[in-house]
């Protein structure tokens, strides 16, 4: 762990270097904080420049990683998938049948994964799959989750079609969708 004073707060980084990165990046992570990646050519001096230049975004976005839930949190140990697959598997099904009473579409499998990066995905072939955190989520946010891949089946997009698909079984999608959105790390 690296530290930085910006603003006149100390702030813990984790500096790691990439082959393939071509320039510096940030990342803030529930559990781990501020993680700087650099390419393998650039010295210490040029990212603490970076990091200064990016103190008022980085203050701002470690104070909230800081107050991220505990269910938002990826542990990442193969023992919680285990514990919680199961669970998810079951709301995931229960979930899909009662919103596509009112959307009719027609998927083909449903299947719970250690997803890092996402919360739900759907294949052009009808298999949608979930993070088994999602029944970790109050019910609230693991309903948009299940209406959001959903609807995939009928755009398979971020269209303003797709998103008026959504917005008739969760009218607040875009509240839900700013909560969990950047929290799943």
């Amino acid at each position: 762990m690296h530290t930085i004073t910006l603003n006149g707060a100390e702030v813990e980084y984790e500096l790691r270097t990439s082959k393939r990165s071509r320039g510096v990046r940030l990342s803030l992570r529930p559990g781990k904080g501020l993680v700087v990646t650099k390419p393998r050519l650039v010295p210490t001096f040029l990212v603490e420049n970076f990091l200064h230049k990016k103190a008022d975004w980085i203050l701002k976005h470690v104070e909230r990683i800081k107050n991220t839930p505990d269910y938002l949190v990826h542990k990442g140990a193969k023992r919680e998938f285990e514990k919680h697959k199961d669970k998810a598997l079951v709301l995931a099904h229960e979930r899909l049948e009662q919103f596509n009473k009112f959307y009719n579409f027609t998927y083909k499998k449903v299947t719970v994964r250690n997803q890092k990066t996402r919360w739900g995905s759907c294949s052009r072939t009808g298999t949608i799959s979930f993070s088994y955190r999602i029944a970790l989520l109050p019910k609230e946010l693991a309903d948009y989750i299940v209406v959001h891949e959903l609807c995939h089946l009928g755009a398979f997009n971020h269209s303003r079609a797709f998103w008026a698909l959504v917005e008739k079984t969760v009218p607040n999608h875009r509240e839900l969708r700013a909560h969990l959105r950047g929290r799943l790390s």
